[in-house]
């Protein structure tokens, strides 16, 4: 597997339906909303989550492709793991936390993607990824309605006694009837280097975010759908521009009465330079 040799900015659409793109554990599992604002959130750890279960689904765990952090997972029994691999174990303290850091890095993709901290148990160092992720926020204002539902059920003898045998069990659900999301990214090609990560691992992090929502559907997400990947392929490791100014080329603008709550991804339009592009995933080269 080659390394990467060139610097890479992009930009990410997505969008949700009737369903709850991140909850907020710290607001009863609302939609995360910038408060100032009204616009939706949803974070990085978020989408990384995704990619992760994709690389799961797709690569089925096995190495060079297992994930580390992982459901359930206990992080300090695969760190231990690593210091007891050969090539390791004979090495002096210092030189050990290295050859473990690179053994992490060579078996588990999330590491050698997005980095990791391995510094507890018999310490594995830290990572710092060549791609990272920001905030995802919806282009427009969200709304998160509030929805009551029932459960012809109840969970023991005692709630059915106490409702003489109706049994139901009351709950509560939140929803953003429609938001378009923006996120931005950046992957580098000095960091590749240093955990390893390669140009087939790139192309299945571009494949993990045009498809990774086809295999994460629950009925609290609702209809989630990657929309457009904009990729901006730099000629070398440094860059050419900066990454705001590319940004910036990919725009938005509503194709509908901008009085009335978009509730379709046809109520907008992707703007590259200013024109309609009709791809989903597109790299556009930089010089």
């Amino acid at each position: 597997m080659s390394a990467i040799e060139k610097r890479y900015d992009f930009v990410y659409f997505f969008d949700v339906k009737d369903g709850n793109p991140n909850g907020d554990p710290d607001a009863g599992n609302l939609p995360r909303i910038d408060a100032e604002t009204g616009m939706g959130l949803v974070t990085d750890v978020c989408l990384k989550r995704k990619v992760r279960n994709y690389v799961t689904v797709t690569k089925r765990a096995n190495r060079p492709f297992d994930i580390f952090i992982k459901e359930k997972g206990v992080l300090n029994l695969l760190i231990d793991e690593a210091h007891e691999q050969k090539g390791v174990v004979d090495k002096e303290k210092g030189e050990k936390t290295e050859a473990a850091r690179r053994w992490m890095c060579k078996n588990y993709y999330d590491v050698r993607t997005f980095g990791a901290v391995m510094s507890t148990g018999k310490n594995a160092g830290q990572v710092r990824g060549p791609i990272q992720l920001t905030f995802a926020r919806s282009v427009e204002p969200i709304v998160a309605l509030e929805h009551s539902i029932t459960r012809m059920a109840v969970a023991t003898e005692a709630e059915a006694e106490k409702q003489s045998g109706d049994n139901r069990t009351m709950g509560r659900k939140y929803t953003v009837p429609y938001g378009l999301y923006r996120t931005h990214g950046f992957v580098s090609a000095h960091l590749a280097e240093q955990t390893g990560f390669s140009t087939e691992d790139l192309e299945l992090f571009w494949k993990a975010m045009q498809e990774m929502f086809e295999h994460d559907h629950s009925a609290a997400r609702g209809l989630m759908c990657a929309r457009k990947l904009v990729v901006f392929e730099h000629a070398t490791a440094l860059g050419n521009k900066p990454a705001h100014e590319l940004f910036a080329r990919v725009t938005h603008k509503r194709t509908n009465d901008e009085k009335k709550p978009a509730r379709e991804y046809t109520d907008y339009e992707i703007l590259l330079d200013g024109r309609p592009f009709t791809e989903t995933f597109k790299v556009v080269s930089v010089n």
